[in-house]
């Protein structure tokens, strides 16, 4: 199979997504973020990267870092819930039949930060919540947890469950109820410490309440008999307003902090790219399929019109490829009901009268009749379409070859080695 003319394998930080090839670093990415953002690196411990820093993102499966890291593009996103590391704190935390102990054990930073949260000597409501806030549609609450004596914590807004909130066993990491309509998640961070979280759609001004529970089945606020002594480990609050997924942890100290969006652009140059032939291949996965268009754009910056764009529509699960340029009726062809938040092995190839829409190894959409054209122009490779469809999402490899490859070298370039290097992958756990 030909040589790749540019390729991008996530393997350094710094203020560009870097790639292999070319070896001149024509092919590097400018990558844009103000402020300070988080990652998980490779003991698994989430760490802070400064301004302007792109991130190297290692998955974890069942607790601990597997496989390779890849590049991660977020969104704007605010954390309203301030002291998100110090639940002693009476303007961020109020307390109900509960006490804070600080500092208790090691937190998924890896410093010994995390407090314990622990019931009184009561028959009542367990409780601790946190500042009041305006909500007003979607919102994604998120929190690390670890068992002590206790195992079961619900999560809701409001002083109602039913409006929206979930019950977690961060014991054996289960959701075991969840209410109002609420998306519920938990992750698996190692050291016995999970990542909670939920989604739900509210307008009001209102309280997160964080409760024990002595079982996980109780569908209404519980209220039982507190021994003094028992409890659960917190950690890494964060309330994201107007989310309908939760991101990466925001830390807060006294105010609420807002991580800026990412960005990563200009890859490439007129002479990388071949105008009549070629082939795009990406492996990604997008953050959420939220009805938001994504796109990775190969584009002729004087002309943005002129481009080749592997779109994530907006339609739940359709991936599209689009090309077009001055003077020609665009192509467009599209696979539907993919799961877009996996990890996918896509191409895109473009020939004259010889389209073609490869997924995971199989090629599920073709055109015979879309044109290709020296004028063009095409000279860089974007994670947006100039500026806007910006790709929020994780990225494992891209590559471009200036020639249309056959059936045979693309199947192999989408496919799986095996079917442990697919689940894994695609962050599958396999039992």
């Amino acid at each position: 199979m030909a040589k790749p003319k540019l390729c991008l394998i996530p393997a350094a930080q710094g203020s560009k997504l870097y790639s292999v090839l070319p070896s001149s670093g024509v092919g590097d990415f400018d990558f844009t973020r103000s402020g300070s953002a988080t990652r998980i690196n490779s003991k698994g411990l989430i760490e802070t990267v400064a301004s302007g820093v792109s991130r190297l993102n290692y998955p974890m499966i069942d607790g601990v870092v597997k496989g390779c890291p890849h590049h991660i593009l977020e969104p704007q996103s605010l954390n309203s819930q301030t002291n998100s590391e110090d639940l002693t704190v009476v303007s961020s935390y109020l307390l109900g039949a509960v006490s804070i102990s600080s500092n208790q054990i090691i937190s998924p930073d890896g410093t010994l930060n995390a407090d314990k949260l622990v019931e009184l000597n009561t028959n009542a409501r367990h409780e601790l919540y946190g500042k009041s806030l305006s909500f007003n549609g979607t919102t994604s609450v998120s929190f690390f947890a670890k068992a002590a004596e206790r195992r079961y914590i619900s999560v809701f807004i409001g002083g109602n469950p039913a409006l929206g909130g979930a019950t977690f066993d961060v014991q054996d990491g289960l959701i075991t109820l969840s209410s109002g309509g609420t998306d519920a998640n938990i992750v698996n961070y190692g050291n016995g410490w999970y990542k909670c979280s939920f989604t739900s759609t509210m307008s009001l001004v209102r309280n997160v309440y964080y409760c024990l529970r002595d079982n996980g089945n109780a569908v209404d606020v519980q209220t039982y008999q507190g021994d003094g002594t028992s409890g659960m480990y917190l950690w890494g609050f964060q309330t994201e307003i107007g989310k309908s997924y939760p991101t990466s942890y925001i830390p807060t100290t006294s105010a609420a902090v807002t991580r800026s969006d990412e960005t990563a652009n200009g890859s490439g140059s007129a002479a990388t790219f071949s105008d009549s032939e070629g082939v795009l291949y990406i492996e990604t996965n997008i953050l959420s399929d939220d009805g938001a268009t994504k796109t990775i754009n190969l584009v002729n910056s004087s002309n943005p019109d002129n481009r080749l764009s592997l779109n994530y529509r907006t339609e739940l699960g359709r991936i599209q490829m689009f090309l077009n340029y001055t003077g020609a009726t665009a192509t467009n062809i599209s696979i539907y009901n993919v799961d877009k938040t996996n990890y996918n092995k896509i191409v895109v190839k473009y020939k004259n009268n010889d389209m073609a829409l490869w997924f995971n190894g199989f090629e599920l959409a073709t055109s015979n009749t879309g044109t290709t054209s020296s004028s063009i122009g095409f000279n860089n490779i974007e994670f947006s379409r100039t500026g806007s469809d910006l790709f929020y999402g994780n990225t494992k490899q891209i590559q471009y070859y200036d020639s249309a490859l056959n059936d045979s070298e693309l199947e192999k370039l989408t496919s799986w080695v095996s079917f442990q290097d697919m689940a894994e992958g695609q962050l599958y756990t396999i039992e």
